[in-house]
């Protein structure tokens, strides 16, 4: 009798653990939408331009995330930046091509950018001292920052630094 009670019991604590699993997805997918539709007046990037200017490099690497500035746990989720994925940055004089790996690619003017400073972690991600790029630049009316791991670090952070504009004081 007693073993025909244990199987009951495990009957009912994977129902319960089931049951849990599911109303824990639902609230990750129901908070990832609320974020998206808190997100939508956020500007869309543009789209990389026929001639983008003269060509400085092309650095492969990961996409990480897209946050608003100042702030590593707000993730920005509209316009193709809330996932991460293999991404190609194209360097010119007049700014970045990003393309993430299954997005449309956006294009960050080179007036929009605001700084390129390492980073060791961001969301969902850290990594060893100065692993990450990150790329301050305006979208819209909205500061935000970009966080890119390369292959190629250093030649990628010399690149995108000789074209950002400097204020002068």
């Amino acid at each position: 009798m007693l073993w025909r009670q244990a199987i009951v019991d495990r009957g009912a604590l994977l129902a319960i653990v089931v049951a849990f699993m599911l109303v824990l997805l639902t609230l990750l997918a129901v908070g990832w939408y609320a974020r998206r539709r808190r997100q939508s007046a956020i500007a869309t990037p543009a789209t990389v331009p026929s001639d983008p200017g003269t060509f400085v490099g092309q650095f492969a690497g990961k996409y990480v995330a897209t946050t608003v500035s100042g702030d590593p746990f707000d993730r920005i989720a509209v316009h193709g930046l809330g996932f991460r994925g293999s991404v190609e940055v194209t360097v010119t004089v007049a700014g970045l091509g990003v393309q993430i790996a299954g997005e449309n690619g956006i294009w960050i003017p080179r007036e929009a950018l605001r700084g390129i400073r390492r980073a060791s972690w961001t969301i969902d991600r850290a990594v060893e001292t100065d692993g990450l790029h990150l790329i301050e630049w305006a979208l819209g009316d909205s500061a935000v920052d970009s966080y890119f791991r390369m292959d190629e670090p250093t030649a990628f952070g010399t690149a995108v630094d000789s074209i950002i504009e400097r204020q002068t004081a």
